[in-house]
């Protein structure tokens, strides 16, 4: 099997440290034409304009009635996201929550006038405020989608759905009468620490964990010395959606953390694999539209944001990805090809149950003081690295 260290974390260490203050530059107040083009940071499978699979496009006709040519770049990390909109030169971004909270504080992005989303309304209540986008009662941004970290495993090798995270967590024989050395991947990303912080939380009760985002010293180091126990069995840490399938393809991957992007599209590929949150629980992300503090083309930015709210874009954007709308219509009124069991299916009413991606800070709410994200960049670096 191929071997690959990190390859995108190093570049989180001049991106990690949150600034004091958060942004507060003024509101547009009204949205005029559009500006001839919108650029956008993206997760890889977001925004889709019929190239991989031509039944999935949300771009096309958007170009059209808006006049806005959306240009896509993809980024496989959050702090490649961060590091990118810290360059500057794009109007969006899909921010998850370990990135939002950075670039509010970076003052990279802006705040959002809802007056000017018609369809803020339909947002799902549960992340109209959510603390990842919203700071002081200002919003930094329009709800995108939201899912779960599954584990992902091949069929072939577990022929029952694996119950817990152990199967990449700890060296086994699994089902196969073979050892998971070398067959599990990891992700490449210091938000990782989150996983084995939830599954010492299940484990390790002892520990007194209350959120896998607010580790003490001692919690902490419990956290660490787990993942340095799974650096030997990790064959590769991905970031890249697409590697990943083609390791689940051709280099023996049987297990790894994942998202439903990779599970869907490896099904669609006839590929043997399933997925399944384990007794431990998982980590789960919900993503923000976010506008840059500097957008060249806030006019289409603003476009886009309403666009991307539209119960058919999220409704086939929830099939494709696997995962949550942020307007609850979109499982329901038949606009696009997600259905209610589907939306079901992707975990719609498992959001309390899932710990969502946010920035570690020194001050936590659970206890007196907490690791900061950046001691997390720099250690998690150390951890695939052997140290």
């Amino acid at each position: 099997m191929k071997k690959s260290l990190c390859s995108c974390t190093a570049m989180a260490l001049a991106f990690s440290v949150v600034a004091p203050g958060f942004a507060s530059a003024d509101m547009m107040t009204e949205v005029g034409p559009g500006e001839g083009q919108v650029n956008i940071v993206a997760w890889a499978g977001y925004i889709e304009r019929g190239e991989t699979d031509k039944a999935f496009d949300w771009v096309t006709k958007f170009e059209e009635a808006s006049g806005c040519k959306v240009n896509v770049k993809t980024a496989n990390t959050s702090d490649e996201m961060v590091a990118l909109m810290n360059e500057g030169g794009f109007d969006l971004v899909t921010a998850s929550g370990d990135a939002s909270l950075r670039l509010i504080a970076g003052k990279r992005v802006q705040p959002i006038n809802i007056d000017l989303i018609p369809s803020w309304s339909a947002v799902d209540d549960r992340l109209k405020d959510a603390p990842w986008h919203t700071v002081d009662g200002t919003h930094y941004g329009t709800p995108y989608m939201w899912g779960p970290n599954v584990l992902m495993y091949n069929t072939e090798v577990f022929k029952e759905a694996p119950t817990s995270w152990n199967v990449v967590f700890e060296e086994m024989e699994l089902p196969d009468g073979k050892t998971n050395k070398g067959r599990v991947q990891a992700y490449d990303g210091p938000i990782h620490i989150a996983d084995a912080a939830q599954y010492l939380m299940f484990h390790k009760p002892e520990l007194g964990i209350k959120s896998p985002y607010e580790l003490n010293e001692a919690q902490y180091k419990e956290a660490l010395d787990l993942l340095r126990v799974q650096r030997t069995l990790v064959g590769r840490y991905w970031h890249d959606a697409f590697i990943q399938i083609d390791d689940f393809k051709n280099e023996g991957v049987v297990a790894s953390g994942s998202w439903p992007f990779q599970v869907n599209l490896l099904k669609a590929d006839k590929v043997p694999v399933a997925s399944v949150i384990p007794q431990e629980g998982a980590t789960g992300w919900a993503d923000t539209t976010m506008m840059h503090a500097e957008a060249a083309n806030p006019n289409c930015a603003y476009l886009w944001m309403e666009h991307s709210l539209a119960s058919n874009l999220q409704s086939d954007l929830s099939v494709w990805f696997g995962a949550n709308p942020s307007v609850p219509a979109a499982c329901t009124d038949g606009r696009g090809m997600q259905t209610a069991e589907g939306c079901t299916a992707n975990g719609l009413d498992d959001f309390e149950k899932i710990s969502f991606w946010t920035t570690p800070v020194t001050k936590c709410a659970s206890q007196g003081e907490c690791v900061p994200y950046y001691r997390w960049v720099s250690d998690y670096i150390g951890v695939i690295g052997g140290r």
